[in-house]
């Protein structure tokens, strides 16, 4: 089941897409209003995700599946999003090639330690069909697609897509300016939906591509699968929570391995385009901040 979050004045409404019909689980229980509450009804009823929403389900008739296309809204409310890096053999290429001190990145990759990193407060990220920030200070900026993993209290509950956008040239110039390439004003974007983690078979074994898009016409266009990717996602998860008070609800991006040539940067306007298997595509366009 896939879940999305649609704005309803001041509150939300949580919708659920399930068999290509899409239902207002909202409108059955008024306590449910974002994922966070759905899984929260799960851990205290003990009942699995998709199981709660099949009880709410009853005679709810479908909506207009327009409805969940058009949102903007992320669909959870992470109190905080952190991310992983080094994690697919590009990245670490790709990283060396930009920076100053290369052999730090290939230690990393080869560690028993892998790198995380904090990446984003809920006001630093946007949801599908918002724009994504490109810093005015950098004159080399990428987006990184990125599997990511939802969490309650620290398990996985689901999968959606993260675009980890980054300033590789502030990043390049010192390792130590990597929270200013990577921690900014619509640095994050997560959508369009929640994936349930029961649903999804493998997270290890997901075709993920990229396309990024300007007046029109293709820049980039690429496709890779999480089966590349070095860590598993429980070795990830683990090491985050790893004596760390993580909130109820977090997110935690878990790298990427589709990354322009060094000569592309990013432009306002540009559009951003990732999709996943199993999970649906997430688009961005760009603005400078």
């Amino acid at each position: 089941m896939r879940y999305y979050q649609l704005a309803a004045g001041d509150d939300g409404r949580l919708c659920v897409e399930t068999g290509g019909d899409v239902y207002d689980l909202t409108s059955a229980n008024r306590g449910i209003r974002g994922f966070g509450d759905l899984v929260s009804a799960s851990s205290i009823s003990d009942v699995p995700i998709d199981d709660v929403t099949d009880r709410l389900l009853g005679e709810l008739d479908p909506l207009d599946p327009d409805a969940v296309e058009g949102t903007d809204r992320p669909p959870v409310a992470a109190d905080e999003v952190w991310a992983a890096g080094v994690t697919y053999s590009i990245s670490e290429q790709a990283r060396e090639e930009e920076s100053t001190m290369p052999d730090m990145y290939l230690n990393v990759y080869d560690s028993s330690r892998p790198e995380v990193f904090f990446k984003a407060t809920p006001s630093r990220v946007v949801g599908p069909n918002d724009q994504v920030g490109i810093r005015s200070d950098s004159d080399w900026d990428v987006p990184e697609p990125e599997l990511a993993v939802v969490l309650y209290q620290g398990e996985i509950v689901g999968y959606t897509i993260g675009n980890d956008m980054s300033s590789r040239s502030i990043e390049g110039e010192n390792p130590l300016y990597l929270p200013q390439a990577k921690v900014y004003d619509r640095c994050c974007s997560i959508g369009p939906c929640v994936r349930s983690a029961d649903s999804i078979d493998d997270p290890h074994d997901l075709e993920m591509s990229m396309e990024i898009s300007r007046d029109g016409r293709t820049l980039y266009e690429e496709a890779t699968s999480t089966a590349e990717m070095v860590r598993t996602v429980p070795e990830l998860v683990e090491c985050y929570a790893r004596h760390n008070a993580v909130p109820e609800m977090s997110v935690l991006l878990t790298g990427t391995s589709l990354v322009p040539d060094d000569g592309f940067t990013l432009q306002e306007g540009d559009v951003v385009d990732i999709e996943i298997d199993d999970i649906g595509t997430l688009t961005n366009s760009v603005v400078e901040v």
